[in-house]
């Protein structure tokens, strides 16, 4: 399918294109919106034409300047996969991003791509529970290993534990989470983007918490950036996806190996993300001035010893000082420690009316989790205690509820301790 107005991504912002860019009605009878392309295979105008697509698609050839690559398989492409994918490159004013069909396939598929036996992984911890799983019970039965650092450790301090592990020649990935789920802590992408740099090695970043709106990794050096879409990309608690944008020869890579793992996403469902992306903005920046009344409200309830929240970051600290760097917003995730541990977290939670006790984040709904013992109950007690997930820790998405509605929900809750 041909694209429309390439030069649109310098001259408008990224929530002006989501209703048009990428897309010609011409080519759909007319159509405002992109019909669902519910199609397997494409037909081909001739045998030369078809030799020349798989070519490119499978990594033989470059396209040329102008060229497009055709239309061949829906595993491969489809018109609704392209067009969602040129609109997710606008928000990170990426060169390439790709979807799939879940947030952990984006993650395992980089790894997979960037990671062989006998390399290491250099990562932050804490990870999003699914990402710590297959980092530690994965990747080592394919010979690769991990080595962990913390939020707030110098560029120094992380070299020295590579050299420490031996692994100064090894690391062929580095992968961060910043925020960090669910700690909310900060991690300076500069740095990472250094150290990837002098290890001669790729960077990615999940950047589910506060990106694409609030947050652009690219823009710091780093390589690739990826998302559990199932959040705040979708935002509707219907759907499962993942994405990865960035640079154009990683993207290339991750774009030939999923091919062949065929873990993209299907035409509904990239449907469904165009809609959701018509709104990302103002949904995010919804909640986002939702969060920041709600965890006011919490910073001073005597049932809360502590909250984890970006806007309450104190100025002249590290962690405020990457903040003003890097972030655009302080976002709609907030955690928080309730007093007397995982008995007073559950009779709380279990008494909330307005807000839904279940995992995930970032859709219209808030919703609450008990990361110990659900999103990250795989990782050991120990480790979970230098990550500061404890058990009276509590993980809150604000969604677009009317916020004091949403503080009368928790005070309620809270009483119950």
């Amino acid at each position: 399918m041909a694209k429309a107005g390439k030069d649109a991504r310098k001259r408008f912002k990224p929530e002006s294109l989501m209703m048009s860019y990428g897309y010609k009605p011409e080519l759909s009878e007319g159509a405002i919106k992109p019909p669902v392309f519910l199609t397997s295979t494409f037909v081909f105008k001739s045998a030369e034409e078809g030799k020349r697509f798989f070519e490119v698609a499978y990594g033989h050839a470059n396209l040329d300047h102008g060229e497009e690559l055709g239309l061949i398989y829906s595993r491969i492409n489809n018109p609704d996969m392209e067009i969602l994918e040129d609109r997710l490159a606008v928000w990170d004013d990426a060169d390439s991003a790709l979807v799939f069909s879940s947030g952990m396939a984006a993650i395992s598929t980089v790894m997979l791509e960037f990671l062989k036996p006998g390399d290491v992984l250099l990562h932050s911890n804490p990870l999003y529970g699914g990402t710590h799983h297959f980092i530690h019970h994965v990747l080592p039965l394919w010979g690769v290993h991990g080595v962990a650092f913390s939020p707030g450790e110098s560029e120094e301090t992380i070299l020295q534990r590579v050299a420490d592990a031996g692994a100064i020649d090894k690391v062929r990935l580095v992968h961060i989470e910043t925020p960090a789920n669910p700690t909310n802590e900060l991690i300076d992408l500069e740095m990472i983007a250094r150290i990837a740099k002098k290890l001669g090695a790729t960077s990615s970043v999940d950047n589910t918490y506060l990106g694409p709106v609030f947050q652009r990794p690219l823009k710091f050096g780093i390589d690739l950036v990826l998302y559990s879409a199932t959040k705040y990309i979708g935002g509707h608690s219907d759907l499962i996806a993942g994405a990865v944008a960035g640079h154009a020869e990683p993207v290339q890579r991750v774009r030939v190996l999923r091919t062949f793992l065929g873990n993209m996403n299907g035409p509904w469902t990239q449907w469904l993300m165009l809609r959701s992306l018509e709104t990302l903005r103002v949904r995010m920046d919804r909640q986002a001035a939702s969060a920041k009344i709600v965890a006011d409200f919490l910073l001073g309830h005597p049932k809360v010893e502590r909250v984890y929240y970006l806007g309450h970051l104190e100025a002249g600290t590290a962690q405020h000082a990457i903040f003003q760097k890097q972030c655009e917003s302080a976002g709609a995730m907030i955690s928080f420690d309730v007093i007397r541990g995982e008995k007073a977290a559950f009779r709380f939670l279990n008494a909330l009316q307005l807000i839904s006790l279940a995992v995930s984040l970032g859709g219209t709904e808030s919703l609450i989790e008990h990361p110990a013992s659900m999103t990250h109950c795989d990782i050991p007690l120990d480790e979970r205690a230098k990550m500061g997930i404890s058990d009276k820790l509590v993980r809150l998405s604000i969604g677009l509820e009317d916020p004091h509605d949403l503080i009368s929900d928790l005070d309620a809750a809270l009483r119950e301790i």
